[in-house]
């Protein structure tokens, strides 16, 4: 899969107090502890981690449900330089990853 530079906005309101963050990583060992501490460094508290593999388990999925707040912009350019992040959406907090998985809290 190649890289994509450009991070893609979905549904995504203005001054919506969380969100939802979609990767598309290498799945290996070392993934997540990178990019979740990306986010620890600069204080940013992950609400919600939900990760699965994809394509034959080579690559993984993941959604980081978080506060929107005005650095996160900063936050998503140094995640997507992580050279095992291939695309990043955003999507407001609303997505269905996380609103289905609240039936089992």
């Amino acid at each position: 899969m190649q890289k994509n530079a450009d991070v893609e906005r979905r549904q995504v309101r203005a001054g919506s107090a969380m969100m939802v963050l979609e990767l598309t990583v290498n799945n290996h060992p070392g993934v997540m502890s990178h990019i979740c501490g990306l986010f620890s460094r600069r204080a940013y508290n992950l609400e919600g981690i939900v990760c699965v593999p994809i394509a034959n388990g080579e690559i993984s999925r993941m959604w980081l449900q978080i506060n929107e707040e005005q650095k996160l912009d900063q936050v998503i350019k140094q995640v997507q330089k992580l050279p095992d992040v291939l695309g990043i959406v955003r999507h407001d907090a609303g997505h269905e990853i996380f609103t289905g998985l609240s039936t089992f809290v």
